[in-house]
């Protein structure tokens, strides 16, 4: 069977160049794109008088039969017709008869297939905005059961200061907030239209388009033809902010492992969340988070892998471009599949407050109080800095911690203890003892919440807006 393109060339293809060459194996996921796509064309087509109203209605009634079939799973796709465009255009020929081929007026499959993923990344966008609004709830539901939950904090790994559990949660939904503020704003350069670019510069047919972008919901169209089909950017841009969404995922990952282990055992996740061991019947593995860990780098390698593609390629465009969309897809299933799974595994822990509770009354992560204490006394804080880490020595000397001491005991390092010392020292004064905005204090962290739920249905109402303009 002769190629749609087949006019020029003497030689069938080489059936090697022709496998290596074809896409329709990955970008058959475009499929609902194109078709939406060329049911707009074929409407402008129409309105410009380009294409007779019978040849439109014919076209657009043949777009529609595929698209069932296709939803149905009946089209078959062949890799001797390339990508996904040319299947579908053989299969409306197949359809109509000669008249499809008509469609193909007035552009290029380099605008079809940018236009393509404008369409589809523009609902994947709407879609993880959702989906980290969603995280971002089930972080705040736990947030406002653990108000009174006091657990380590910790730098270089080591207890550091006691804060509320509420509050290293509400870290994390500080984080994805930057997550969904990064996706809008992406989205407006993901809906930018680049159809009627043609190949690279334009076309000779007097199409309309801005009537094109206005039967696609696009907000705008791309102002040079010959930026229309070769950028990339918005990929790399979304790429790019999946990657950060993977590495706050990934941080996220590495606290519940560690948290949930033996040596912790501050959460416990639901059994629905875990698997255990063919060999270790006592295991139960926190996989879901280790594999949100473990992709994380594959995410990674999809940026990376797309900016290299791009790096030196000249205007306009090239098939090196074709390496643009295998990575895209997997970055949207592994996306989804991690954003999917996080917020009902966040919204069934269990936080062991008990356990939490313990480490902190056996650390010394109130040292830092102390020393404010005698800084309020009008000693300099180099000088108390010294007169704790003393303190401390003597304590792990004699295995004991700062509460256990008497009055006496904190006395030989410094006359300006008092008895009022072990109320500065309790680790509900502590942490409510910064009371900053941004801090850890109870009233400071509800405050976040109260602002975190504000934000959330902003979110919400940016979703359902436009969930209904990207359709």
């Amino acid at each position: 069977m002769s190629k749609l393109w087949g006019g020029r060339f003497t030689k069938q293809t080489d059936q090697l160049v022709e496998e290596y060459t074809a896409s329709i194996n990955f970008d058959k996921e475009l499929a609902m794109e194109d078709i939406q796509g060329s049911l707009a064309h074929v409407t402008m087509l129409g309105k410009c008088d380009i294409l007779p109203a019978e040849d439109v209605q014919k076209i657009t009634e043949g777009l529609l039969k595929v698209r069932d079939r296709i939803q149905r799973g009946e089209q078959e796709f062949a890799v001797g017709d390339e990508d996904i465009h040319m299947n579908i255009e053989k299969a409306l020929i197949d359809e109509i008869g000669p008249v499809g081929g008509k469609l193909h007026t007035g552009r290029s499959r380099n605008d079809q297939v940018a236009t393509d993923m404008h369409l589809y990344l523009r609902k994947r966008v709407v879609e993880f905005v959702d989906l980290l609004q969603k995280l971002q709830a089930a972080l705040i539901g736990q947030a406002k059961e653990n108000l009174d939950t006091i657990v380590p904090g910790y730098t270089h790994l080591q207890r550091a200061q006691p804060i509320l559990f509420a509050h290293h949660l509400m870290a994390y939904v500080s984080m994805f907030g930057r997550d969904i503020e990064r996706l809008q704003d992406s989205y407006k350069r993901i809906d930018t239209l680049p159809l009627g670019a043609g190949a690279l510069a334009g076309t000779t047919f007097a199409i309309d388009r801005l009537y094109t972008a206005e039967l696609l919901n696009f907000g705008r169209v791309y102002e040079n033809s010959l930026d229309a089909v070769s950028d990339r950017d918005f990929i790399v841009e979304f790429l790019s902010g999946a990657s950060l969404i993977m590495m706050h995922l990934s941080r996220l990952s590495e606290e519940l492992i560690l948290w949930s282990s033996t040596e912790f055992q501050f959460v416990e996740l639901d059994d629905a969340f875990c698997t255990g061991s063919s060999i270790m019947p006592q295991k139960k593995n926190p996989d879901v988070p280790e594999l949100v860990r473990g992709k994380t780098g594959r995410v990674y390698g999809n940026l990376v892998g797309l900016l290299t593609v791009l790096k030196s390629l000249p205007l306009a465009y090239n098939k090196d471009m074709q390496e643009d969309k295998e990575g895209m897809f997997d970055t949207v299933k592994t996306l989804q599949g991690a954003l999917q799974l996080f917020a009902p595994m966040i919204g069934t822990m269990k936080v062991r407050k008990e356990r939490m509770r313990r480490a902190v009354d056996q650390d010394f992560s109130n040292a830092t109080d102390i020393a404010d204490f005698l800084v309020g006394k009008g000693l300099p804080f180099r000088q108390a800095h010294e007169v704790i880490g003393k303190t401390v020595l003597y304590c792990i000397q004699q295995n004991k911690f700062l509460l256990d001491l008497t009055l006496e005991e904190f006395q030989q390092f410094s006359p300006l203890f008092d008895d009022r010392i072990y109320e500065v020292l309790q680790p509900e004064q502590v942490v409510n003892a910064r009371n900053v905005y941004g801090g850890t204090a109870t009233g400071q962290v509800t405050a976040a919440i109260t602002r975190a739920e504000v934000d959330l249905s902003r979110t919400a109402e940016w979703v359902a807006e436009y969930q209904e303009k990207s359709r």
